[in-house]
């Protein structure tokens, strides 16, 4: 039997699941940023960074460990509602398709609600992302052109009103839409698939919930990245670097870089992706287990 949609759970579940992938994720999101943004070297000259072990190195060396943390502040303070919106619309994507509370959902029916999260989150997303990669690109030096989150959404605000500041909307959309369906599938298949014969998934190992957390991570990421290179590169390319948004990235990097370019960054994004996910997933999980033990007359069960 199904079990029944509780979106708000789902919301304060999401919410904390969000902070815990954050803290555990945002140094290898800082490598994957410079990677991605990382100019073309010229003819006969090494590329800025060799890769991600020689990105890591440099960054720690000449700008200390917690400059992987560049940036954390945007999306920590963004990632709260974010993840609780995305949890929240999951849920409300699968209670719209449920004729009664208890019905099963197919596999693509968990695409189809984790897709309508996609678009829930998109507004919190498209400027903390912004802010983010303008942050963690930025090189340590005397002469920072922002001296934080609320700096830059100051500087970016001056320059060009609020759109400047959601610069990549329509990029996030096309990365996030389609890369959510897979997440949310993903890790409802593998729920499905880990949960012992004659067993629920309430009683499921932390080995098992992290496994499948990991998993849609990774999932998520193989659909998304391609889509993020092109995002990171728009939202941090100085104004009127591509007139026509996220087409004009697309043409450069096929003319310049070719279809490799798409993958930049693949590594410390994989690498990210398991214990990031799995960490969100387990936070997600615990919060639900607390929520039906604080209010057990409106408990429900973890989707």
């Amino acid at each position: 039997m199904g079990r029944k949609v509780n979106p708000a759970n789902d919301f304060v579940a999401g919410g904390v699941g969000g902070v815990c992938l954050v803290v555990s994720g945002h140094p290898l999101d800082t490598i994957k940023v410079r990677l991605q943004t990382m100019p073309k070297p010229p003819p006969g000259q090494a590329p800025l960074y060799k890769g991600t072990v020689d990105c890591l190195m440099r960054t720690v060396r000449k700008e200390g460990f917690l400059a992987l943390y560049k940036g954390m502040a945007a999306p920590v303070i963004g990632v709260t509602p974010m993840f609780a919106v995305c949890f929240f619309g999951f849920g409300i994507g699968k209670k719209l398709q449920q004729k009664h509370p208890t019905d099963d959902l197919t596999y693509p029916q968990f695409f189809l609600a984790g897709m309508l999260s996609g678009v829930f989150t998109t507004a919190i997303m498209a400027p903390g992302e912004r802010i983010k990669c303008l942050l963690q690109v930025q090189a340590d030096s005397k002469h920072k052109k922002y001296a934080g989150p609320a700096d830059c959404v100051k500087q970016l605000y001056r320059e060009g009103g609020i759109r400047s500041i959601y610069k990549g909307t329509a990029a996030t959309l096309l990365r996030d839409v389609p890369a959510s369906g897979m997440y949310f599938m993903t890790y409802e298949w593998l729920q499905h698939v880990l949960t012992p014969k004659g067993g629920n998934r309430e009683t499921l190992s932390v080995g098992r919930t992290l496994f499948a957390g990991g998993m849609a991570g990774i999932f998520n990421w193989a659909v998304a990245i391609p889509a993020d290179v092109l995002k990171s590169r728009l939202q941090t390319a100085p104004e009127g670097t591509y007139p026509n948004g996220i087409r004009d990235v697309f043409r450069h990097l096929m003319k310049e870089e070719g279809i490799f370019s798409l993958y930049k960054g693949f590594t410390p994004v994989m690498l990210r992706a398991f214990p990031a996910n799995a960490a969100c997933f387990m936070g997600y999980e615990l919060t639900l287990k607390f929520l039906n033990w604080l209010f057990p007359e409106k408990a429900v069960t973890a989707v």
